[in-house]
């Protein structure tokens, strides 16, 4: 059995980190499945998701200045040449956080630990309605 939902959060861009842990909570608790797993994809290719401790440090600070580190905004991107726009280092970003998680379900439950949520990140450089494709599969 496969059920599939829709999450769709506002995002500010510029890496705001968008916890979706209570999301997938609630179409897990929707769907009824006990034991599979959860798969969810970022539609788009300058965002992505992970699991992190989502904590004000992480969440305001650390991630924002690991990814300026990696790919920095003002770097130079062939894409921006190519496009005529301003997110070369988003795109690069959101390529390599990945855009999808699977999270085993074990008797009803995401199988994340004390600390762990999971996030959307967003690294483009202007607000978005980001929508995540959410399959919970039994």
């Amino acid at each position: 059995m496969v059920k599939t939902y829709q999450i769709k959060v506002q995002t500010q861009g510029n890496c705001h980190v968008v916890d979706l842990t209570g999301d997938l909570r609630s179409a897990l608790s929707d769907s009824g499945v006990k034991d599979g797993a959860a798969v969810l994809f970022n539609v788009g290719s300058t965002a992505g998701i992970t699991t992190i401790e989502y904590e004000p440090g992480l969440v305001n600070y650390d991630m924002a200045a690991l990814f300026e580190k990696i790919a920095p905004a003002n770097g130079h991107y062939e894409h921006e040449k190519t496009w005529h726009d301003d997110n070369g280092h988003s795109h690069a970003r959101a390529s390599l956080l990945g855009p999808s998680l699977s999270v085993p379900i074990v008797d009803g439950e995401l199988t994340l630990g004390t600390w762990q949520q999971i996030v959307l990140i967003d690294f483009d450089t202007r607000a978005r309605t980001r929508t995540i494709v959410c399959q919970i599969i039994s």
